[in-house]
């Protein structure tokens, strides 16, 4: 099993996956936007993001693993260093495709990603023996790479590729063959000769006029093998191209291949054999050293870029969160059968990326706690009250803790979900065939037929696109199902009846998921973003707000009177 920092070793594990609507309502993408700009890397904590596990070893290592990315600053910087180096050596493949009597390109190219990997494993292991790391996955990781430098002879092996890049260098100059047409446009290209000294002279214009103008003579009989054919490509371009072509001998097509003059180009391609042949000693010499060390360790660094891009910049917008005077903290794991969960002062991620970008938001902590007593939330309050707020960021909380990264709250315990599932508002494009209450009835019977008892369930404004009657009917069945099957939930509803009807629900079908209302708060007219367990508080939100902007009966009632009776002085004032 190849070394991973979000998996312990031999460790076997089930992963689940996030639906699109679930990746959707959580605002995946928002917090990628936030994480890295890089496109990449994007698409490497999208899948890792959307990843689910609730095996508490697994969420322990990762969130360990975490600290300490988080704990020290050194430690991000140098990853990400190691990240941008093994970008270039992805493609260690070719190294067990080498053929017989390769190009001094090729050799050379190998060579110093063999180069490149020794500078990467020396470096990671340097800073990993300076740091005080805890994590078993950080300390599995300094053993690995220490064992690696060992076994694999690294002092040797860096002898032995300075020794053989050296003999590389002495190649300062090649002497190219070029024939020409009767236009004296470039016609075929072979190699004359390899030189340990630079051609310096700068006379070729002159000696080029000199030959026009016959006062120098043309050499006789130059026949040299190998000779390749190739154009050169357009004079406009910046950069030095050649354009290969080869003509079909079933047809006369001609394809014509273009790419950088890098020793993947045509006319170095033209070249390459006979440069193999000059240099054979020293290509034996290479090819030599790559087969003494082509095994080391199977490039495991490579495999773990993904993970380590992942942990670094979670760790940097933690910081950023922190700077804010924002809390975060590292979540304590419970049982996964427990199905408990408890946050003290959570407050939604997304507020703190938009304080962290500049905005100057006054963000409002809750509580909430999920145990035997209550499993099942039924959160009413007035519009804009911050319900959508709250219930994206228990979500958001759950999730952040599985991936093994600090949690938006003062403290925070889970017993980790098996997955995920929510059922917000869908798009009207996506209603078309079925119908609002169609297409919403669809995905809740897709939910309960993937949910288990540790799945987490969050709903937004469900059944609210058809009438009070028939939203009621339905939403209290999902209620019942939810409390029969036993998961949590917090369910985002208008439909106040359904948070009055706990006895119904929890009464009328066997479970041990309860049922309890969750009220966010209006203190004095004004929306606190404070919830609490309470029975819904029906009108009486209606009344505070009407209370405040003048709009009650009596109020209004007053305002009209009022009026009146400034009409009738300024009558009599005109008489």
């Amino acid at each position: 099993m190849e070394f991973s920092l979000l998996y312990p070793q031999n460790k076997e594990y089930t992963i689940r996956y996030l639906t699109d609507e679930a990746v959707n309502d959580l605002s995946i993408d928002f917090l990628l936007d936030n994480l890295t700009e890089v496109r990449n890397e994007r698409e490497h904590l999208r899948n890792l993001m959307t990843q689910v596990t609730d095996d508490p070893e697994v969420i322990k290592y990762r969130r360990d693993v975490f600290e300490d990315f988080l704990r020290f600053p050194k430690l991000r910087e140098v990853m990400e260093e190691l990240v941008n180096r093994l970008a270039d050596l992805k493609d260690v493949a070719r190294f067990q495709k080498d053929q017989e009597g390769p190009s001094l390109w090729s050799l050379i190219n190998r060579l110093r990603e063999i180069d490149e990997y020794v500078g990467c494993i020396t470096m990671i292991k340097n800073t990993l023996e300076e740091l005080d790391v805890h994590s078993d996955g950080m300390k599995a990781l300094r053993k690995l790479v220490t064992d690696i430098s060992r076994e694999s002879g690294f002092p040797m092996l860096k002898a032995d590729i300075d020794e053989t890049m050296e003999k590389a260098k002495n190649l300062k100059s090649i002497t190219i063959g070029v024939n020409l047409d009767g236009m004296l446009r470039p016609k075929t290209a072979g190699v004359l000769s390899l030189n340990n000294e630079y051609f310096t002279d700068a006379g070729l214009m002159k000696r080029f006029m000199n030959f026009t103008k016959k006062e120098d003579g043309l050499h006789d009989g130059v026949d040299v093998s190998g000779m390749k054919h190739f154009h050169a490509a357009n004079p406009s371009t910046t950069e030095l191209k050649f354009v290969s072509y080869q003509k079909s001998a079933v047809s006369n097509d001609v394809t014509f291949v273009e790419s950088a003059a890098t020793g993947n180009d045509a006319l170095s391609n033209a070249i390459a054999k006979p440069v193999s042949n000059i240099m054979k000693k020293t290509c034996d010499d290479i090819k030599s050293t790559l087969k003494r060390y082509v095994n080391i360790s199977g490039y495991m660094l490579i495999n773990l870029m993904p993970e380590i891009i992942f942990f670094v910049r979670w760790a940097e917008l933690t910081d950023k969160i922190i700077a804010k005077g924002m809390p975060v903290c590292k979540a304590e794991i419970l049982p996964p059968d427990d199905r408990k969960c408890s946050f003290k002062e959570i407050y939604n991620l997304k507020l703190a990326i938009n304080n962290v970008n500049g905005d100057n938001i006054n963000i409002i902590k809750n509580d909430i706690d999920f145990d035997d007593k209550r499993r099942i939330y039924i959160l009413t309050g007035p519009n804009r009250g911050g319900k959508t707020i709250f219930t994206q960021a228990v979500g958001l909380a759950m999730m952040m803790a599985q991936w093994g990264v600090y949690v938006p709250a003062e403290s925070a315990q889970i017993s980790p979900c098996d997955n995920m599932f929510t059922h917000f508002p869908a798009d009207e494009n996506d209603t078309v065939d079925l119908g609002r209450l169609g297409e919403e009835s669809k995905r809740l019977s897709e939910i309960f037929e993937a949910a288990t008892s540790r799945s987490f369930m969050l709903m937004n404004e469900s059944l609210a696109t058809t009438s009070v009657a028939e939203g009621l009917f339905i939403a209290k069945d999902v209620v019942k199902a939810m409390r029969y099957l036993g998961v949590r939930c917090i369910f985002n509803t208008h439909m106040h009846e359904l948070a009055r009807s706990l006895d119904e629900l929890n009464t009328s079908i066997e479970g041990d998921s309860l049922v309890e209302s969750l009220v966010t708060g209006v203190q004095h007219g004004e929306r606190s973003f404070k919830v609490a367990v309470m029975p819904p508080q029906g009108v009486s939100y209606a009344k505070d707000i009407a209370k405040k902007y003048g709009v009650t009966f009596a109020q209004i009632k007053e305002s009209i009177d009022t009026k009146g009776m400034k009409n009738n002085e300024q009558h009599s004032n005109d008489e």
